[in-house]
């Protein structure tokens, strides 16, 4: 149970005006609340100094304050009667470039309330940022860009608040996580030289700003954080990801791994942190695939091959989410595919299919060769699902980047991947990945399985701690300051382990011992 001091809302006794005191409203406030916080610096907005002398009356000149702390000074963020039950409410937003989420949360209980993900509507414009980024660019294009996102996180506002039986009006602090442009659209700020040398955001430590000015549609006092960014390379939701899995409060190095569009990876301790990203994502996702597709109802996640079984009686076992007939599969199928028919001997050290091991599964189109994983009567969109040989070609460079990154990141910080002691997989991908089926095909360093631990969506986890802690900016301030960033692009160390990660699992079988013993 939080006491006084540790809540957002924080209960105000004032002593009453009188001919000798006659102390305005709100200075009367302000030194109250200096001396309960031990500070110096209390700001109390217009909202707050318009409502205060009604409140303060009609509570005998008691009031609650809801308090947000950010780097200079303590903000009244709204007030309320003295008895009035209703929470003090904050929403968390891991604000993605293809999904954002929300998750409302009682600050002062520190409990959860509601959480929805939605598709990002600036998507109809582009798929990626750099697109976005050049649509912003036409007349009136960055203005359209803000107003979508603005527009559909207040239908979602009032859409969340619903579900929790809770009102907008109460939502007194908003923490926002998200990557460089991303956040660059919420602000409105024009995103056009993040992606020109010498790669230049307009900012990336924003104040906490008024969530009104901002166009959020919530309490009028409310403040809005928004995780700061490292250059156009590194942005918030990592920042958060970091503040969620605890990385920076650990004493022994360990290892954060992202993939969404890229896999952004993280490495450190209490003492230092060192970050690169690469492109190994968009295979990972299961999202250059013919048949891949994010997970969803009917999307395949999980795949077994019996080597035993003979092909098209029982050797393949697909499950999908939902139970339904597979219209798909997502990255944690995907990789669970490559590694059975890699087990099996389906596919060779190269990737390359056998056809006397996968017999009848195995057709060619157009000269490319391509394996049945379900036939147009297993299927649920009525036509067979299949993954080519160009597919499987795609897989291979992507998990041969994934590992390369960590395997290069290790060996720059001097800490191998064995003594990694815990190693943090975010994201819907690490939610469903099989461990096991990553390391059989070389994708993550063989470790002892407890070791891997998914943490789910860590950019949204990590908003919502913002919410729960008048010290998270702190923290995260000085999580940005202590990351170190190293570029890939021009890592020719990189470039060399690279080519010898493009073999299942790689050309060092040493590397992968548990492989060898199933293989």
């Amino acid at each position: 149970m939080l006491n006084n001091k540790q809540k957002r809302t924080r209960v105000i006794r004032l002593t009453p005006p009188s001919l000798e005191d006659n102390t305005a409203d709100g200075d009367r406030l302000a030194a109250a609340l200096k001396k309960e916080l031990e500070t110096d610096a209390v700001e109390i907005g217009l909202p707050v100094l318009k409502r205060l002398p009604d409140l303060l009356r009609r509570g005998g000149h008691e009031i609650q304050c809801v308090m947000v702390k950010d780097r200079r000074r303590w903000t009244v963020a709204g007030v309320k009667a003295a008895g009035d039950p209703s929470p003090s409410t904050g929403l968390a937003v891991d604000l993605g470039t293809t999904m954002i989420s929300m998750r409302l949360t009682d600050m002062d209980k520190q409990t959860d309330l509601a959480e929805i993900s939605f598709g990002n509507p600036q998507a109809g414009t582009g798929a990626d940022v750099l697109t976005r980024i050049h649509f912003a660019g036409r007349d009136d294009g960055l203005k359209q860009m803000k107003a979508m996102l603005i527009e559909r996180l207040n239908e979602k506002i009032v859409e969340i608040c619903r579900m929790a039986g809770a009102n907008p009006d109460g939502v007194h602090m908003v923490a926002v996580a998200g990557n460089t442009v991303m956040t660059h659209f919420f602000m409105g700020l024009d995103p056009r030289w993040i992606i020109r040398e010498p790669y230049i955001p307009v900012i990336n430590r924003p104040e906490t700003l008024m969530a009104r000015d901002l166009g959020i549609q919530i309490n009028e006092s409310a403040r809005c954080l928004i995780f700061p960014n490292i250059g156009s390379y590194f942005g918030g939701d990592l920042i958060a990801g970091i503040l969620f899995s605890g990385l920076a409060r650990r004493e022994k190095p360990a290892i954060l791994v992202d993939i969404g569009t890229n896999a952004e990876v993280v490495m450190g301790n209490r003492e230092w942190l060192m970050a690169c990203a690469g492109a190994a994502g968009p295979a990972l996702e299961g999202g250059v695939t013919r048949m891949g597709m994010a997970a969803g109802p009917g999307v395949i996640d999980h795949v077994r091959i019996d080597p035993d079984a003979p092909p098209g009686h029982g050797d393949l076992t697909l499950h999908t989410i939902g139970d339904l007939k597979p219209e798909g599969i997502c990255g944690s199928g995907l990789i669970d595919l490559a590694a059975g028919l890699f087990l099996s001997g389906k596919i060779d050290i190269q990737g390359k299919f056998r056809k006397e091991k996968c017999k009848n599964r195995l057709q060619e189109k157009d000269g490319v060769p391509r394996f049945v994983v379900a036939s147009a009567e297993e299927s649920g969109t009525g036509k067979a699902l299949f993954i080519t040989q160009a597919d499987l070609d795609s897989l291979i460079r992507s998990k041969a980047a994934m590992h390369t990154i960590l395997e290069t990141l290790s060996h720059t910080v001097g800490v191998g991947l064995s003594e990694l002691e815990t190693f943090f997989v975010a994201g819907a991908f690490g939610v469903f990945i099989n461990p096991q089926s990553a390391i059989s095909i070389g994708m993550i360093p063989d470790l002892p399985l407890e070791r891997y631990q998914a943490i789910g969506n860590s950019s949204l986890g990590g908003a919502a701690l913002a919410l729960k802690s008048h010290d998270a900016l702190e923290e995260i301030d000085a999580i940005r300051d202590s990351i170190a960033y190293m570029e890939l692009n021009v890592n020719q160390d990189f470039m060399n382990r690279f080519s010898a990660a493009r073999f299942l699992p790689h050309t060092d079988r040493s590397l992968f011992p548990s492989v060898s013993e199933r293989a």
